[in-house]
């Protein structure tokens, strides 16, 4: 059997254009950039932004979709909820598991609605298998996915997100606006 090798041959540093921003740059048409964004006082963390294509009829330098900024701990929920009473802000938290399929199935699409309502509203996941069962139950979270809206440190509402990904996205947005 005869095993083969492929090497990936990287684009010439001459076809990535820079841009104005100095965290950002332009490769074959596509934007990409990083975001820096400080998490509820935690240390702070770079997350990749998607950026639509130039090319689109979207605004440009319009985020596509957002990572799900993670929570780690109980205690990390907790600094979420404050920061966001703190900003008079409402937050999304999605509880979802690495082993559950339509968790798997809807983040990007929650991604893609994270960049709709940015920066009005941020939007964090929770591994339900990496916290405390004791914030699981505290959160009321029985089913995954289970997305929830929290405002001044309380959930206000949640969809359990058992449906097909376009009427749990829809339920979302409705519970969104109806905030």
């Amino acid at each position: 059997m005869s095993h083969h090798l492929r090497t990936l041959q990287l684009p010439p540093l001459s076809s990535i254009t820079p841009t104005t921003n100095p965290h950002s740059f332009s490769l074959h048409g596509f934007r990409f950039a990083f975001h820096s964004s400080v998490s509820c006082g935690c240390a702070r963390q770079t997350s990749p932004v998607r950026f639509s294509h130039q090319a689109s009829s979207q605004e440009e330098g319009k985020p596509v979709s957002l990572y799900l900024q993670p929570v780690s701990s109980e205690t990390h929920f907790d600094l979420v909820l404050d920061q966001a009473q703190t900003l008079h802000q409402a937050v999304i938290v999605v509880w979802m598991a690495n082993w559950c399929r339509k968790c798997i199935y809807l983040k990007p699409k929650l991604e893609k609605l994270a960049a709709d309502y940015y920066p009005r509203l941020q939007f964090y996941s929770v591994d339900v298998n990496t916290v405390s069962h004791k914030l699981v139950a505290r959160a009321g979270v029985t089913k995954m996915p289970t997305i929830q809206l929290w405002k001044d440190s309380k959930k206000q509402a949640e969809v359990i997100g058992g449906h097909k990904a376009y009427i749990v996205i829809n339920e979302v947005q409705e519970m969104i606006e109806n905030e």
